[in-house]
Formats: structure tokens, C-alpha cells, sequence
């Protein structure tokens, strides 16, 4: 029984140092596994981050990847746009059979070619009677409002698109000029002054 008794060492008592810094070691033990278990929350949302990234990018990359083409097929639609402008409405009726067949196919490629362009999200910007937008067109030139209000587009020189959501080219067009006549200047700041009173 004595035998027994002797072997017997407390779990906490300190025999040749053995135990006595097992709290500060418990510690230490659970402030490394919270800092490991940070760490690793961290790195799996960073990776959880990077794949999302990736992913945008992929379909970005997908969604946009006929930008530079399509910006290059543009400048071919518009030169059949000006080949079929270049033909008075007069001239198209006295045209010899074989000369009509020849507009009908430049107006069917072009056609082909505004509808393959779409099918690729490449679309026209409207600009009939809208307002100027400067996300969306260039202003080239003002001119006399003729009853339209200042700022809207009186006319398109060069039609403008976008892809998907972005811009690929912007609509060159003519604004409405504000009213510039002395009456408008008269009233307001910035007007005439009177130099009778």
C-alpha cells in the first residue's frame, strides 16, 4: 500500500518542475489555435474572394472579349452606311437592274453585319430626339435650336454603340444651340446693361 502512495503525484504539484506551468502553457496553447483558427478563416476568404474575382473576370473577359473587333467592324458598317447614303433617293429609282442588284446586296450586308454585331451584344445608341449625354455621345457641333430645347441632338454624323453595358464608341452628333438672340441675353445675369438709366 505505501508503495502505491509513493507513486502517486498530484496533477497539479510541482516534482522537479514538471507541471507547475501547465496553465500558462494551456494558454498559450489556446491563443495559438484562435490566431491558426483566424488565420485560416482569413485565408479561406481570401480564396473564397479570389475565386469570385475570378470568376468576374472570366465572364468579363467572355462578355468583352469582341471589343477590339467589334470596334474595327464598325468602321466597315459605316462605310456601306455611306455608300447607300451617297445614292439620292431620285437616282435609286432610274437605276438599270443590274445596278439595283448591287444596292440590294450592300443593304443586305449591311444588315447582316448590324445583326451578327448584336447577336455579340454590340447594339446602336438611340438618338433620335433624345437629350446629349455626354457618357454616351460626342458633341461636334451646335446649331440653331429651331424650336427644339437647348441640349437635345438635332442630328447624328456618326452613329454611336455600346457593348453589353459599356461604351464602344460614342455617337457624334449635332446639339441644339441655346437661344442666342438679344432678347434671351437681355434678362438674367450676364445680359446687356442698361446704360440709359
Amino acid at each position: 500500500m505505501t508503495g502505491e502512495q509513493d507513486d502517486y503525484i498530484p496533477e497539479n504539484s510541482d516534482v522537479n518542475g514538471v507541471g507547475a506551468d501547465v496553465p500558462d502553457e494551456l494558454a498559450q496553447l489556446r491563443s495559438e489555435n484562435a490566431e491558426m483558427k483566424d488565420r485560416m478563416l482569413r485565408a479561406l476568404a481570401d480564396a473564397e474572394n479570389t475565386r469570385r474575382r475570378a470568376e468576374r473576370e472570366r465572364d468579363e473577359s467572355r462578355q468583352y472579349a469582341v471589343t477590339s473587333f467589334a470596334r474595327d467592324m464598325l468602321n466597315v458598317a459605316d462605310n456601306l452606311n455611306r455608300a447607300l447614303q451617297s445614292i439620292p433617293d431620285e437616282a435609286r429609282a432610274q437605276v438599270t437592274l443590274q445596278v439595283k442588284a448591287v444596292l440590294d446586296g450592300v443593304e443586305a450586308t449591311e444588315r447582316q453585319l448590324l445583326a451578327t454585331l448584336e447577336r455579340h451584344g454590340v447594339r446602336k445608341i438611340e438618338t433620335a430626339g433624345a437629350k446629349f449625354d455626354p457618357h454616351l455621345h460626342q458633341a461636334i457641333a451646335e446649331a440653331p435650336s429651331e424650336g427644339r430645347p437647348p441640349g437635345t441632338i438635332v442630328s447624328v454624323v456618326q452613329n454611336g454603340y455600346v457593348i453589353a453595358d459599356r461604351l464602344l464608341r460614342p455617337a457624334m452628333v449635332t446639339v441644339a444651340a441655346r437661344d442666342q438672340s438679344p432678347a434671351a441675353n437681355d434678362s438674367g445675369p450676364g445680359g446687356t446693361l442698361d446704360t440709359k438709366a
